[in-house]
């Protein structure tokens, strides 16, 4: 109803289109300025407020609060005339959906997203000359910047997350013999330096497939990673991580391990 206030919730009013039933406690200024929006797109020219408030049933005071904010956020934009068209915003929109759907094209599209969506720095790593090297990169705003976690990094595979997914996939005489060579540096306090402890780490963490490193490699940094690829020769094995600040380990571990998981499988057909 008109008199009902801006935000009040809208009762049933029976099925929509398509035969789908219009759920309870809608809210009206969401679904007014929607309507608002559908009208304008159907405008290539432009519509004028009056003839928006006419179409939609609106009073004018309701109209033009609705597009003025519509305007604002960029969803609609109004010309000299004081006609409305669609905004910049609505192309932005259609651009993610349509990238969403089409879903990501290449490693680094996944990557790209997957940071921009989590704000934590991704990477992949492989064997490389048959020793754990990160291969790519995508820095997010939230991770905090480890300036050694840089493409053709190789050291330190004991004490981070995507050196521990790789070893995990080697049998553990092959495993032992790389530790033996490459040497268990310690890099904080948390570094495992031990053999059997860090074979009985891997066994933890194996156990749910998502392995992590707890400021063993660089103190206040926490990073969790998964194995893409477990087959073939150690050169055609893959694995993709996710570094994030040691403090957010505690409230991210669940939904991050999940999200993780999900990689694993999602990115099987890109790498």
């Amino acid at each position: 109803m008109e008199g009902a206030r801006e935000g009040d919730s809208a009762g049933s009013s029976g099925p929509k289109a398509g035969g789908r039933a219009e759920p309870t406690k809608l809210i009206q200024s969401v679904q007014r300025a929607l309507r608002i929006m559908e009208l304008v797109g159907r405008h290539a020219g432009g519509v004028t407020a009056p003839r928006i408030a006419f179409e939609c049933g609106l009073n004018r005071a309701t109209a033009y609060n609705l597009l003025r904010t519509l305007v604002y956020e960029g969803y609609l934009r109004r010309d000299a005339e004081g006609r409305y068209s669609l905004g910049l915003e609505v192309s932005d929109r259609y651009s993610e959906l349509t990238r969403a759907i089409s879903g990501p094209k290449t490693c680094g599209d996944y990557m790209r997203r997957l940071s921009v969506e989590t704000g934590y720095s991704t990477f992949v790593a492989r064997f490389v000359e048959d020793r754990p090297a990160v291969t790519e990169v995508i820095e997010g705003t939230r991770s905090p910047h480890v300036e050694d976690l840089i493409v053709g990094f190789d050291d330190g595979a004991h004490a981070t997350a995507l050196g521990k997914a790789l070893l995990a996939t080697l049998q553990p005489g092959d495993r032992a013999r790389f530790l033996r060579s490459a040497g268990m540096r310690r890099f904080t306090g948390r570094t495992l330096t031990e053999p059997d402890a860090f074979e009985y780490d891997l066994a933890v963490y194996g156990e749910s497939g998502v392995y992590a490193e707890l400021g063993q490699f660089k103190e206040d940094v926490a990073c969790a990673g998964v194995v893409v690829r477990r087959d073939g020769s150690p050169a055609e094995r893959v694995v993709f991580a996710v570094a994030m600040p040691l403090s957010d380990i505690r409230d991210r571990w669940e939904p991050m391990s999940l999200r993780l998981r999900e990689a694993a499988a999602e990115l099987q057909p890109l790498v």
